[in-house]
């Protein structure tokens, strides 16, 4: 059985041109070829080797160069190697350009993400997005004879939309693209419909983002109870989870977990996921998680804030909440920031803390106050059941005795409709 179990796992090489001419976003380092990595371990492969190759500029034909592209290609059958993974972007030609030196299957990053999305998708709309996008990238690349794309199942890159003879009928893909595009525009109207129901009940939004694997899922389950599934893997959650959250004796938010990101997500993919991602432009409130512990914590950040932007989400309060804080030995740089939470998603460390600043920064502080309501104005008594937390209420002769925690809305709700009724005792 565990000879079966590795016959399953593809092995390939990685490789990465680090081109003089790239700007930063696009570099080729050991950082980005560690991910490119870890995404295909994630998507059941393993790595072989990696070549990083450096020049001053891309080769058009092959994008590396033919001398490299041999020198890998020797390389590749010596040791049993049945998939070559660029770091980069390749053109449809020169994927099959490389396919033709290397011998082997040729993707690139985008290409893996996407496959791993689409394993990765569990709902009809997940789904839709993930197919959306990976026709929107296929598309372009019919023109010729794609090899990849003919094949049937048989590794990494092939699920999908690719399992099928998408070649022989373009006009077909494009009516596809259409069907799903209007059937994420419902799934939108949708979201909106339920966006508006709950400006109406006045409940604040707080997103969750970050950047992939930071723990979004984990400390959403932690804060709200919920049992959604969380793996130490890249992009564990791709379907928007939203979920009741207590922050106080008197307030509740609605907490939504969203899609993580990463370097050089294809920007097809991003559009597609826009009705998950349109969740943050209607947000109250960001809570950017940040794995403390890993290294590159920093560059995660930047991507994250670049998408941030990008979406047009950036005018937007927002909270850094660095988690794994357990993990760290010096939390000197993650505490005392007014807009920011050291926490730790599995011990509940600090969570007295974040729930703290997101009522702070939402203005949904508490306190606790006495009130002498009218018999005249005794629908403030159903107000403050409904929307406070009664501790007492007394019938006396001439008023309702009340004493509640309120927040500061129904606090000064109160007091407005009380005027110079009201006996505050705080």
């Amino acid at each position: 059985m565990e000879d079966q179990k590795k016959e399953l796992i593809e092995r390939a090489v990685l490789i990465g041109l680090d081109a003089d001419i790239y700007p930063e976003s696009e570099a080729v380092t050991e950082s980005t070829m560690d991910e490119l990595s870890e995404l295909l371990m994630t998507a059941g492969g393993e790595e072989a080797g990696r070549v990083i190759q450096h020049r001053q500029s891309p080769e058009p034909k092959t994008l590396i160069g033919t001398g490299k592209a041999q020198e890998i290609a020797e390389f590749i059958s010596a040791n049993n190697i049945s998939l070559a993974v660029f770091d980069n972007e390749l053109s449809p030609a020169q994927t099959k350009n490389l396919e033709d030196i290397l011998g082997v299957r040729v993707i690139d990053r985008s290409t893996l993400i996407l496959d791993i999305f689409a394993s990765r998708a569990q709902t009809r709309e997940g789904r839709l997005q993930v197919e959306l996008a990976q026709y929107k990238y296929i598309l372009p690349r019919l023109v010729g004879s794609f090899s990849a794309l003919s094949r049937l199942g048989g590794g990494i890159g092939t699920r999908g939309p690719g399992e099928t003879k998408l070649e022989t009928d373009r006009r077909h893909i494009r009516r596809r693209i259409a069907k799903i595009e209007d059937e994420l525009e419902t799934v939108m109207r949708t979201r909106n419909e339920q966006r508006r129901a709950r400006t109406k009940r006045e409940i604040p939004t707080v997103a969750l983002i970050g950047y992939t694997n930071a723990g979004k899922s984990t400390l959403l389950n932690a804060l709200t109870g919920s049992d959604i599934h969380a793996a130490n893997r890249l992009f564990d959650t791709l379907d928007t989870t939203t979920r009741k959250f207590p922050v106080n004796d008197t307030a509740e938010i609605l907490l939504s977990d969203t899609v993580g990101f990463i370097r050089k997500l294809p920007h097809h993919l991003t559009k597609a996921f826009r009705a998950t991602l349109e969740e943050l432009l209607y947000a109250d409130l960001l809570l950017h998680v940040v794995d403390a512990s890993n290294p590159e914590m920093a560059a995660h950040g930047l991507v994250v804030e670049q998408v941030i932007r990008d979406l047009g989400a950036d005018n937007i309060p927002r909270l850094t909440v660095f988690n794994k804080c357990d993990l760290v030995s010096d939390r000197s740089i993650f505490e005392n920031g007014a807009d920011s939470a050291c926490i730790s998603a599995v011990t509940g460390e600090g969570f007295g803390e974040l729930k703290a600043k997101i009522c702070h920064m939402l203005s949904l502080s508490s306190r606790k106050a006495d009130f002498e309501i009218p018999y005249s104005k005794s629908a403030l008594l159903d107000i403050l059941h409904r929307e406070a937390k009664v501790i007492s209420v007394e019938y006396l002769d001439a008023h309702i005795a009340v004493t509640a925690t309120v927040d500061d809305r129904i606090y000064g709700l109160i007091l407005h409709e009380l005027g110079g009724d009201m006996n505050d005792k705080l």
